[in-house]
């Protein structure tokens, strides 16, 4: 199974990749991993509705570049389901099953993502209702992903 994470931004802290770069190694073991940074676009101070829309709809073209036809789309957005690690590794699983040779995780920027992108989404998922940084949230998704491959593994990382 290839898993692709598409994240809007560089990462510009140090831990942060030594972080991303572990979990990577990890699921080399278990998936094809890929990852793919998009370009931010600089929002001004006091941007106005239609400006948020125009950048995020800038950020969500460079994201829907990367998609291709027949992958299989899970958006982390606020708005979206809830799910414990274990229900996280079944839903991956069962991609699997299913046919899916690839999942692609999309992870937006500050703004957030483009109506383009969740509109192209087959999954919303939501970690929480709280707000996190997005390069922060790059090195818990892959942590999600590593433990929901060795949850179906059956190892004991999880407990």
């Amino acid at each position: 199974m290839k898993i692709t994470v598409i994240a809007v931004g560089k990462i510009k802290e140090r831990y942060l990749e030594d972080a991303i770069g572990e979990y990577s190694k990890r699921l080399n073991r278990s998936c094809k991993l890929e990852i793919i940074q998009v370009a931010d676009e600089k929002t001004p101070e006091e941007a106005g509705p239609a400006q948020i829309r125009r950048i995020k709809s800038i950020e969500g073209g460079r994201i829907l570049a990367h998609v291709k036809a027949g992958a299989y789309v899970v958006a982390l957005a606020i708005k979206g389901q809830m799910v414990s690690s274990e229900e996280l590794a079944a839903r991956i699983g069962k991609l699997g099953v299913d046919g899916h040779s690839q999942i692609i995780f999309v992870i937006g920027g500050s703004l957030g993502l483009a109506d383009e992108v969740l509109e192209r989404a087959d999954w919303l998922l939501s970690f929480s209702p709280m707000t996190f940084p997005h390069q922060l949230m790059r090195v818990i998704l892959l942590e999600q992903i590593y433990r929901s491959f060795q949850i179906l593994a059956g190892t004991p990382y999880h407990k």
